[in-house]
């Protein structure tokens, strides 16, 4: 009798306990991807990105003019052409070829980095200052609104989104959802 009661004290301490950390628990959200499209800093790295696709874009171009050329040369005077020779302006055709899918591939992963290299800081600079609004504002759990376009939060009361809060932490005036 003395164990279950014993017990039953200390059931009721702990769904106590547990009901004092739930009411203590706060939860935000924050659309990541709307501040970034909000920041000064995004745009430079816009810029950045675009410059350097069309520095790519036109050396893949002079690549391929070149190709080209060689290809209608080739496809001119291929008749009148000696077997090796013509052998040769065909390898010579296939490595350009190979050459143009290898820079192309090359180029792609560059961009890649490029983006990873240049949005670093951002994240970073976002993830700080959302975990410093956290604080301030004592949310025990931040979530991210969406994540690649895939909603994480399934419903979310906008009083809730801190958003604007950490671009205003960061010195940036929201223009709004």
């Amino acid at each position: 009798m003395k164990n279950k009661l014993f017990l039953t004290i200390i059931a009721f301490a702990f769904i106590g306990l547990a009901t004092v950390q739930a009411q203590t628990t706060k939860i935000a959200y924050a659309d990541v991807d709307y501040i970034l499209s909000q920041m000064p800093e995004a745009k430079q790295v816009e810029s950045d990105l675009k410059a350097h696709n069309t520095q790519l874009q036109n050396q893949l171009q002079a690549k391929y003019q070149e190709y080209q050329e060689k290809l209608q040369a080739y496809q001119q005077g291929a008749s009148t052409m000696d077997a090796a020779i013509r052998q040769d302006k065909e390898t010579e055709l296939a490595q350009l070829e190979q050459r143009i899918q290898k820079f192309q591939q090359d180029a792609q992963n560059s961009m890649q980095k490029k983006q990873a290299d240049l949005m670093q800081p951002l994240y970073e600079k976002v993830g700080n200052n959302i975990e410093s609004v956290a604080k301030e504002n004592g949310y025990t759990y931040v979530l991210n609104g969406q994540i690649a376009g895939v909603d994480v939060v399934l419903y979310a009361d906008s009083k809730f989104d801190i958003s604007d809060l950490v671009l205003k932490k960061m010195g940036v005036t929201p223009s709004g959802k």
